[in-house]
């Protein structure tokens, strides 16, 4: 099966690469990918109503992020998303993770 491809104004040939995932154990709340997306992708939501007990956060370097009170990130309409990358850009934490999306017929 065939992925999306799209063609740039400059006639370069381009994958978009779709949000599929935000690891919200080492999400700092910054909202910059909230700001920076062209679409409804993103919201924040309090991180108290998380269960962030099952979340794999492989950072050794990071500091306890998850036990630390206020918002994160949360994908509120991941199908929304153009596959411009734009927010993973932008993290600074790198939460975002991304995929090609293939061709539906």
């Amino acid at each position: 099966m065939s992925i999306i491809t799209g063609i740039t104004r400059g006639g370069v040939n381009w994958t978009p690469a779709f949000v599929t995932d935000i690891n919200q154990g080492r999400c700092i709340g910054c909202g910059r990918c909230y700001k920076v997306c062209p679409r409804d992708v993103f919201e924040l939501v309090d991180r108290d109503d998380l269960d962030l007990e099952d979340m794999d956060d492989s950072d050794d370097d990071d500091d306890d992020f998850e036990e630390a009170p206020g918002m994160v990130m949360n994908l509120k309409d991941m199908l929304d998303c153009i596959g411009c990358q734009a927010c993973s850009r932008v993290c600074p934490k790198k939460c975002l993770t991304h995929a090609p999306q293939a061709l539906v017929a």
